[in-house]
């Protein structure tokens, strides 16, 4: 990849879930395609109908991707992107930490077609900035597939800090983007501040996602906009068009949701909700465990304006 680089997309980007069949034995291959149409298609809220996310991510940490064997997740590359036929860009979490298996990802998505590859910071073994850099470096030489770097310390084990990632971005040419979900606004702003041009900064985090691009930010990997695909994908627009009063307001129509989709592991309490709307089973694979009772009506009661909003039916 050349000098010029452009970001994949600007605005909402879900990371998707993976539907399995009852119980989590097999990848559900038409609840998938239909949750790809809900997201490109859009939703209402309130009575308001919005149009759907500018991208897609498939196989990140929402998608469960620690527990999709091999060929599923070729299976899912292949399924993601032929259903979406080019509507929007397909990102592929390829990140692990092993090197050696994220190239291999990382060549097998750019085989498929993806649009860019989903890279985390390798987690567990805790490299320093070097080794990170070495390992953005060798899957960018394995493929020329544009990069989104992924930091999540709360389950990476370490923090990529903006001085690391600005570096990588300013060494490796194939990086496009960075999820950023560390929840630190300050870090967040230094990396607004210092990317290079054609980098693109997204929140991780959904309820951070509005401060996010009012500092300056690209937009938004979501979790909630599963669910909710039209409300989320509008409030970003209308962050990045400067109308702060009405992404401000679809902000705080959306806040209770957000927080309620980590009442528990992530994605339980999303796919109880998905599950809720008639659009996949709420089925997990080990070891990620079901919401408990408690939890579950805790959460479908935060997204009960969603819940409806979203059914086949009504939307």
């Amino acid at each position: 990849m050349g000098p010029d680089r452009q970001p994949l997309f600007r605005g909402t980007a879900p990371a998707l879930v993976t539907p399995f069949t009852p119980g989590g034995d097999a990848l559900d291959e038409s609840a998938l395609r239909a949750l790809i149409d809900f997201q490109i298609e859009g939703s209402p809220l309130g009575g308001e109908a919005f149009d759907g996310v500018e991208a897609l991510v498939v196989l990140g940490t929402t998608g469960e991707n620690p527990t999709v064997a091999d060929d599923e997740r070729r299976r899912l590359v292949d399924l993601a992107l032929e259903h979406t036929a080019g509507r929007v860009p397909v990102i592929v979490g390829t990140g692990t930490n092993s090197t050696a298996h994220s190239v291999e990802y990382s060549r097998q998505a750019a085989e498929a077609g993806a649009d860019g590859l989903l890279v985390v910071g390798p987690y567990y073994n805790k490299p320093t900035r070097e080794g990170v850099l070495g390992h953005v470096a060798a899957i960018a030489d394995a493929t020329d597939c544009p990069i989104v770097l992924y930091n999540v310390p709360g389950r990476t084990g370490s923090n990529l800090t903006a001085e690391t990632t600005l570096r990588i971005a300013e060494t490796v040419p194939s990086v496009v983007g960075v999820k950023e979900a560390s929840g630190n606004l300050n870090q967040i702003a230094d990396l607004i501040a210092g990317v290079p041009d054609g980098v693109a900064v997204y929140s991780g985090d959904d309820d951070l996602s509005f401060p996010t691009v009012c500092l300056g930010g690209d937009g938004l990997v979501s979790v909630i906009a599963n669910t909710a695909p039209g409300p989320v994908a509008e409030m970003i627009r209308r962050a990045l068009e400067d109308d702060v009063a009405g992404a401000r307001r679809l902000h705080y129509a959306l806040l209770d949701a957000m927080r309620a989709s980590f009442f528990e592991s992530n994605p339980a309490p999303v796919k109880a909700v998905l599950a809720a709307q008639g659009r996949c089973e709420p089925a997990l694979r080990l070891p990620l465990a079901p919401l408990t009772a408690g939890a579950r009506e805790r959460v479908l009661a935060a997204y009960a304006d969603l819940v409806e909003a979203g059914t086949p039916h009504t939307a």
